[in-house]
C-alpha cells in the first residue's frame, strides 16, 4: 500500500533564486517526491462519529499508510458498524484488512496511541487536550496535526442579501444544536442593516421548535449531546447577561417532556469583550450579535479572539468581500455562504491561533502524511561531459590557487554587476593558468 508521489522541478526554471545560478545547474532536474510516513494515529471526538473516522481514514490510505483510530469513548457503540464497513471496502480492493485498527477507551487509550512511535498524529478535539496530546507526542518528536475549537466570526456588510444571509447565518449558528467545531458564533452586522437583521432573526428564534430528533413532528433543534453542556451554556449567556448583553430569545434551559438535555435556541445582542462569551467556545445553540460601523472596525473585532478556524463574510461586492476576508486571522474563509470551504473536499481543513494548526483534506492534507524528499540528478544522459565534476584546483589537498578560484566562481555568479561577472572570469583564468600569482578577492 506504499506509494511515492513526484513534483518535477526544474533548475533552471525557479524564478525565486538568481538567473545565474539556474544557468549554472541548466544540467540538472530536480524533483520532490512524497513518500507515506509510515503509520498515522488519530484521535477523533464524538460530535460527528461517522465522518470523524472517514475523514482521517480516507486521507491516511490515499497517502499510502496505515492508521490507528482512537474514537471518542461517548460514540464507541457506533464504530462496531462503521468497522464493518471499512474491512469490508479494504476486502473489496484487496488491501489488507488490518490497514485501518479502531481503539476505544478513555484518556489512558489515548496516551498510548499518542506515545505508541506512530509517525504521526492527528487530534481532533478541545484546545486544552490539544495542548497535552501536543506534550505526550513531543517525547517521540511525533508530529501532530491540531484541529480544535473554534469560534468563527460571520461578517454581515451593509450592501448583503439579508434574504439570502440570515437563513444562513441562522444555519451556521443552529445547526447540529450549535455543537459544530466550525460554527458561527461571532455575527457581526454593519449599523445600517443592523436592526433589520437583528429583529428578523429574533422572530424567526422564537419560533424554532426543539425536541428529540426521533420525535413524532419535524424539529428545528435537538438537544444537547453531553452531560452538562446545556448548563455550561446557560452560564456564558447568564454571565453576557450580567454584563450588559440582552437576549431577544431563548437563553434558558428547556424541561421538556421527553426529558433530555435542551437549552433553547437563544439570540443576544449588545455583546461586549468584557464577556465570557466573547473568547470562549459556547458549543452550543447561541447567535451572538455585535455591530459595526466600518470594514476595518469589522475585521478588528473579528480577529479579537484566541480562536480562529473558519470565517464568512457576506456583501454583494465580491472585491469588497474579498478584501475583508483577506485580513481575518482564520484557517478557512467563505464568501456569501457558510461552511462551503468544509464542501469543497479539494481545499485543506484547520485554523490559526488557539484553533491549532496544519491541515487535513486537501492536497495539502495528503502532502502533510508524506515525508517530502527532494532529489536532484543529471539531465544529460550518463557518458556525456554535462556532469558535477570537482576540479582538480579544488579536489583534496587544494592548490595554492584554490581560494582565488572559488572566489572567481562565486564572482562570475553571483556578482550583481556585468562587470563584476566579467572580473570573476578573468580571475578564474588566472586561477587555471600554470604559474601565475594568487590573487585575492574580496566577496
Amino acid at each position: 500500500m506504499r506509494a511515492c508521489f513526484q513534483t518535477e522541478l526544474v533548475c533552471c526554471g525557479r524564478r525565486t533564486l538568481h538567473n545565474l545560478f539556474a544557468l549554472q545547474m541548466f544540467y540538472k532536474s530536480a524533483r520532490v517526491e512524497y513518500h507515506p510516513v509510515g503509520v498515522v494515529g488519530a484521535i477523533v471526538p464524538w460530535n460527528y462519529p461517522f465522518h470523524n473516522v472517514f475523514n482521517p481514514l480516507s486521507a491516511a490510505i490515499y497517502s499510502g499508510n496505515a492508521i490507528v483510530i482512537k474514537v471518542s469513548e461517548h460514540a464507541s457503540w457506533s464504530f462496531l458498524y462503521y468497522g464493518r464497513i471499512i474491512k469490508a471496502a479494504l476486502k473489496s480492493v484487496g488491501a489488507p484488512e488490518h490497514l485501518v485498527q479502531i481503539v476505544t477507551g478513555y484518556a489512558e487509550a489515548g496516551n498510548a496511541l499518542v506515545t505508541s512511535g506512530v509517525n504521526k498524529l492527528i487530534f481532533v478535539g478541545s484546545t486544552e487536550i490539544g495542548k497535552k496530546v501536543m506534550q505526550a507526542a513531543a517525547q517521540n518528536l511525533t508530529p501532530v496535526v491540531l484541529e480544535l475549537g473554534g469560534k468563527d466570526a460571520f461578517i454581515i456588510c451593509d450592501d448583503a442579501n439579508l434574504a439570502e444571509t440570515i437563513p444562513t447565518a441562522m444555519k451556521g449558528a443552529f445547526f447540529s444544536c450549535g455543537q459544530n467545531c466550525a460554527g458561527a458564533e461571532r455575527f457581526f452586522v454593519q449599523e445600517a442593516v443592523y436592526d433589520d437583521f437583528v429583529n428578523q432573526v429574533a422572530e424567526v428564534t422564537k419560533r424554532m421548535r426543539q425536541g428529540p430528533a426521533l420525535g413524532g413532528g419535524p424539529i428545528d433543534c435537538g438537544a444537547m449531546c453531553m452531560p452538562g453542556l446545556a448548563e455550561k451554556v446557560a452560564d456564558l449567556v447568564d454571565d453576557a447577561v450580567q454584563h450588559g448583553a440582552k437576549v431577544l430569545a431563548g437563553g434558558n434551559v428547556v424541561q421538556h417532556p421527553s426529558g433530555g438535555q435542551f437549552f433553547a435556541p437563544t439570540m443576544l445582542v449588545n455583546i461586549t469583550s468584557e464577556m465570557r462569551i466573547w473568547r470562549e467556545e459556547v458549543f452550543g445553540p447561541v447567535l451572538a450579535v455585535m455591530k459595526f460601523r466600518t470594514d476595518a472596525e469589522a475585521v478588528a473585532l473579528a480577529n479579537d479572539c484566541p480562536f480562529g478556524l473558519g470565517s464568512t463574510v457576506c456583501s454583494s461586492n465580491k472585491a469588497r468581500a474579498n478584501a475583508i476576508a483577506h485580513q481575518l486571522q482564520a484557517g478557512m474563509t467563505s464568501i456569501n455562504d457558510f461552511g462551503s470551504t468544509y464542501m469543497c473536499q479539494s481545499l485543506p481543513f484547520g485554523g490559526v491561533k488557539d484553533s491549532g494548526f496544519d491541515r487535513f483534506a486537501g492536497i495539502e492534507g495528503l502532502r502533510g502524511l508524506c515525508v517530502p524528499k527532494a532529489v536532484c540528478q543529471d539531465r544529460i544522459p550518463a557518458g556525456t561531459q554535462l556532469k558535477t565534476v570537482i576540479p582538480p584546483i579544488l579536489q583534496y589537498p587544494v592548490g595554492d590557487k584554490s581560494f582565488q578560484f572559488a572566489c572567481a566562481l562565486a564572482s562570475i555568479f553571483y556578482s550583481p554587476s556585468l562587470v563584476g561577472n566579467i572580473g570573476g572570469l578573468k580571475s578564474l583564468i588566472l586561477a587555471m593558468l600554470p604559474g601565475s600569482h594568487s590573487v585575492q578577492q574580496k566577496l
